[in-house]
């Protein structure tokens, strides 16, 4: 193969898992700050799956291919960078490109691998870590002592978010399929609820005495908004990260957003800024990178695949029978 070629996965056109193949793409070089990484494994997420199937373009002058996030060795710097050197062995947040033999990051998004740590499971961290500490700390302003409520708790983000939780000081409780309750228990949640076959709006008030959940972190949306809104306490925050059930609600009473002096607030993660990202990067691994070296977060893996399995890998997702991240191991 050219040098200037490498191994990477790509869409044939948009549509399902099928789509999917491994083929050449060109090698990236780094520009001015960036760093060039040779991928050792990267992680899938629900927007890999959109952007397969057509509905989430990557953001203007990112890359094309699919993959948000990588663990792997530098082996080559751009101009200007100051942090890294060809040898070490970093992980980080990408707007694209992800699935590759190579990948370039800006330097500042990059984060050391803790010591001991695989690759594999460094590359499961970034955007799961980072997406539910921007939904925790910047967007709920979680304090010691509040009572937060995590749908999906047995997703990537949800596992992540349990944990960053429990070292916050908050009191986590979960929705999951009773299948997944143990695992979200185990990471640091009190309460599972189960979501096929209870009313969480009223298991919550029943938990907490009637007074309801000082923050929810939900990717339902539309199937779950007024549930969310009669589960908050008074002053409590409703960040939403998507909309899976749909983003269009009939029928909701306003006033009680007004009653209870709600906020609520939306955020996708990929279409930030650079400057914004890195802010984020940095004030996420000043409070996990010590507990991930430690051992008191983290990462959750349901399975690891070789890259060639992508197709069973999206499929995997799409079902929704995984807990926690779904690693491809990028192989020669």
């Amino acid at each position: 193969m050219p040098e200037t070629l490498m191994k990477a996965v790509l869409v044939h056109e948009p549509g399902g898992p099928e789509q999917l193949y491994l083929g050449e793409w060109e090698k990236p070089q780094p520009a001015a700050h960036q760093i060039l990484v040779k991928v050792a494994a990267t992680a899938l997420n629900r927007a890999d799956t959109l952007q397969r199937a057509g509905k989430y373009p990557p953001p203007s002058g990112a890359s094309p291919v699919l993959g948000l996030e990588i663990a792997g060795q530098v082996v080559e710097v751009g101009t200007g960078v100051s942090r890294w050197k060809t040898g070490d062995k970093v992980f980080g947040l990408l707007p694209g490109g992800g699935y590759a033999q190579y990948a370039v990051i800006h330097e500042d998004m990059a984060m050391p691998v803790p010591k001991g740590m695989s690759m594999e499971d460094a590359a499961a961290i970034p955007e799961v870590f980072l997406t539910a500490f921007q939904a925790l700390s910047w967007l709920g302003k979680l304090k010691s002592g509040e009572q937060v409520l995590i749908h999906a708790g047995a997703s990537g983000v949800g596992t992540a978010a349990i944990q960053l939780a429990s070292k916050m000081g908050a009191n986590v409780m979960v929705t999951a399929s009773a299948t997944k309750h143990q695992i979200c228990l185990a990471l640091g949640a009190y309460a599972a609820i189960d979501y096929k076959t209870e009313s969480f709006d009223k298991k919550v008030q029943e938990i907490t005495s009637g007074k309801g959940v000082d923050v929810i972190i939900d990717f339902i949306a539309a199937d779950y908004f007024t549930k969310n809104i009669d589960s908050l306490a008074t002053e409590g925050r409703l960040v939403l990260l998507a909309t899976l059930s749909g983003g269009k609600v009939t029928d909701f009473d306003l006033r009680k957003i007004l009653s209870k002096r709600l906020q609520i607030m939306g955020s996708t993660l990929r279409s930030r800024s650079l400057e914004y990202q890195i802010s984020l990067t940095r004030e996420m691994a000043a409070f996990a990178l010590p507990h991930f070296q430690k051992g008191t977060l983290q990462p959750v893996i349901d399975r690891i695949l070789d890259w060639t399995q992508v197709q069973e890998a999206h499929r995997l997702m799409e079902s929704n029978a995984n807990s926690g991240k779904i690693v491809l191991r990028v192989t020669e």
